[in-house]
């Protein structure tokens, strides 16, 4: 197992100003958080907003990314579009930009036609043509299809293919998956309130949302687990299980842009069609942060 891939990734948020990315606030978010021990970053995941970024970008922030992140942490870029010739170019493209991994969703416009042969014949072409490693990437919530637990472990087979980021925060589907596949197979966990709980039953690290907003907290939980400090770990989770469902599952991005700008961070609006938080979810989200030291 890649031991880079090993630890807490902050899936990034994508900074706008007046409508446009912001490459000096993404810049200097990066610079802020490559104190904070995470191990790297994904750009244009989910919580990148990452159908509202165009190609060219995508480029843009994968390059910056890679500048800004040094070469201690590593760089996974989300790549995945609705054909495999697309998503071929786009992982390609953003390859040659810094991406070190692809993170890769299945596709969903024609999400009734997307079966096991043809998810598979998707992402083995994509993996086939890749320059880079491809992690599958599982969020059920947003493209309605859950890939198949037999076809990731088929695809785990391909040696282009290293891993998996589950969003869908099953933990009878993390075991299943980890009991079934070679021991240099990545599993990342997409759910801060289950981080403790995947760690345990095999996972590698997270790809967090939450670790956008408590980065030094995640770390922290990751440490306490791989130290053997197993009861410490357990309590910090139960303390971030709430942030966490706030951020991720009531509110959403726009949360978490909050939160940023709380901290210090620079988080922003989020791009149309996505609004604003509210007056009473900003309320919700500071009692959350104050809970937690995250501010004063």
């Amino acid at each position: 197992m890649d031991k880079r891939l090993r630890g807490i990734f902050a899936a990034l948020t994508t900074p706008f100003a007046e409508g446009r990315i912001s490459v000096e606030k993404f810049r200097e978010n990066i610079e802020k958080f490559n104190r904070t021990g995470l191990a790297g970053y994904v750009v244009m995941g989910s919580t990148g907003e990452a159908p509202f970024v165009d190609d060219e970008e995508s480029e843009i922030l994968v390059r910056e990314a890679r500048r800004a992140a040094g070469n201690d942490r590593v760089i996974i870029a989300g790549t995945a579009r609705d054909s495999a010739e697309w998503t071929v170019k786009v992982t390609n493209r953003l390859a040659r930009a810094g991406a070190q991994y692809a993170l890769i969703k299945p596709p969903s416009y024609y999400k009734s036609r997307m079966n096991y042969e043809a998810l598979k014949v998707y992402y083995s072409e994509v993996a086939d043509r890749a320059e880079i490693p491809v992690i599958l990437y599982n969020i059920p919530q947003n493209t309605q299809i859950w890939l198949p637990l037999e076809l990731v472990v088929d695809l785990s087979k391909h040696v282009n293919i290293i891993g998996l980021k589950e969003s869908g925060g099953s933990l009878a589907y993390l075991g299943e998956v980890v009991s079934r596949v070679s021991p240099d197979f990545h599993y990342f966990t997409g759910s801060g309130s289950i981080l403790y709980s995947a760690l345990d039953m095999g996972a590698c690290g997270a790809i967090l949302a939450l670790a956008n907003v408590a980065p030094e907290l995640c770390v922290r939980l990751y440490e306490l687990f791989t130290a053997g400090k197993k009861d410490e770990a357990r309590e910090l989770q139960y303390r971030l299980i709430p942030l966490n469902r706030a951020l991720t599952e009531t509110y959403g991005i726009a949360a978490v842009k909050y939160a940023l700008d709380r901290r210090g961070y620079y988080g922003g609006p989020c791009r149309p069609p996505l609004l604003s938080l509210e007056a009473g979810a900003r309320a919700e989200i500071e009692n959350y942060l104050r809970g937690l030291d995250l501010i004063n």
